[in-house]
């Protein structure tokens, strides 16, 4: 039966004895602490008798150590072993002396800074070869499934992913696509009526709007659009520990969740790529008909005859990359959310920077690749 903190000051003899009994624990030790305090007030010198005490913890060995004041001493104290090596403990941790650290300053801040960042760069490098080396494992795992268990595969998810991370995305990439064109068409039929070529600005707005535009459009908006989501959509679950509940339940939450996000943007871009396509040679077109006064077929001719097809299959070439590179970055930022709105925000933030300059670095590798091999 727990018993409360109390204690009994004996003035006879040398020194003033202070007896110790009950339980000093966090559960009992009441107002006994500072009852103690006072009544050693002007006592000088204190003998602690804690041997009667039954029970003692941190807190009742840190209320002794503050009644008794800055003149503890172990030597003053009269107690068991486990109860002085307690007080021990509780009486260096009371009296250690504070020590200030001053913070970096000028050069050096900046060198610290420098090598944070570094070490930063390489953590996030080791973090994603790791997610890359398991997603492809994933990945691998549900091509077997494809052939030897097809219900296994979450069709559900990918096609709700396709639609609301892709499909619904069509009418702002259409748009956004559209005026482009128009602007590239404008611009360059205002440079070239100084040459008097107003109609090479039909090759002008085809090989910009099939090569390069078309994708870089629909890559931009779904970075923003799409890794934003998947990003908070996995962070938020990340949290709550859903994700921790999941891998519980023994359920890989790559095959569960990184997988169909994934696959879903691998079956969208292409298609939204084909759209912006349209709308961008559409825009185009209604420039070059307006301020040019050249007809749709005269600008669809031109374009068959002139550009071709290859322009256009480069192009869709870079759609699967881009949409592995999306999905891959918003997923692994969301999975890397820690328990507080503020990583939430800063890893969704990380996901649209991190795919827009993987987006515009991917894009000028390619350029590279086809300027090389001369396509």
């Amino acid at each position: 039966m727990e018993k409360p903190a109390e204690f009994s000051v004996q003035a006879a003899g040398e020194r003033p004895t202070v007896v110790l009994s009950g339980d000093w624990t966090a559960n009992n030790l009441g107002d006994a602490p500072a009852r103690l305090a006072e009544a050693l007030t002007g006592h000088g010198d204190v003998v602690a008798d804690i041997r009667k005490v039954r029970r003692l913890d941190t807190a009742g060995a840190y209320g002794l150590v503050r009644a008794l004041g800055h003149d503890f001493d172990l030597k003053t104290v009269l107690a068991r072993p486990e109860s002085e090596r307690l007080l021990e403990l509780v009486g260096h941790a009371v009296h250690a002396q504070t020590v200030k650290v001053q913070p970096p300053r000028g050069f050096h801040e900046l060198t610290v800074r420098i090598g944070k960042g570094v070490m930063n760069v390489g953590y996030e490098w080791v973090d994603t070869l790791a997610f890359l080396g398991h997603l492809l494992v994933v990945v691998a795992r549900t091509a077997v499934y494809l052939f030897t268990n097809p219900k296994r595969i979450r069709w559900a998810a990918i096609f709700s992913l396709a639609e609301r991370a892709g499909l619904d995305a069509i009418p702002i990439v259409a748009v956004t696509s559209f005026f482009i064109g128009a602007v590239v068409g404008l611009l360059g039929a205002n440079m070239l009526r100084q040459f008097g070529a107003e109609v090479f600005a039909v090759e002008l707005i085809g090989i910009a709007v099939l090569r390069e535009f078309n994708i870089i459009i629909t890559a931009v908006l779904l970075a923003g659009r799409s890794a934003s989501s998947f990003a908070a959509e996995l962070g938020s679950m990340k949290m709550n520990q859903e994700i921790d509940a999941m891998q519980v339940m023994g359920v890989d939450p790559f095959e569960a969740l990184v997988l169909p996000r994934f696959l879903a943007l691998l079956l969208t871009i292409p298609l939204l790529t084909f759209v912006a396509t349209l709308a961008g040679l559409f825009g185009g077109l209604v420039v070059v008909w307006t301020a040019l006064s050249l007809g749709p077929t005269f600008f669809l001719q031109r374009i068959v005859d002139n550009v071709g097809a290859v322009h256009f299959w480069v192009g869709m070439s870079k759609a699967p990359v881009m949409a592995m590179v999306i999905a891959g970055i918003g997923c692994r930022q969301g999975l890397e959310v820690g328990g507080d709105v503020e990583s939430l925000g800063r890893r969704v933030t990380a996901a649209v920077v991190h795919a827009i300059f993987a987006i515009i670095m991917i894009d000028a590798a390619f350029a590279l690749m086809f300027m090389k091999l001369n396509i």
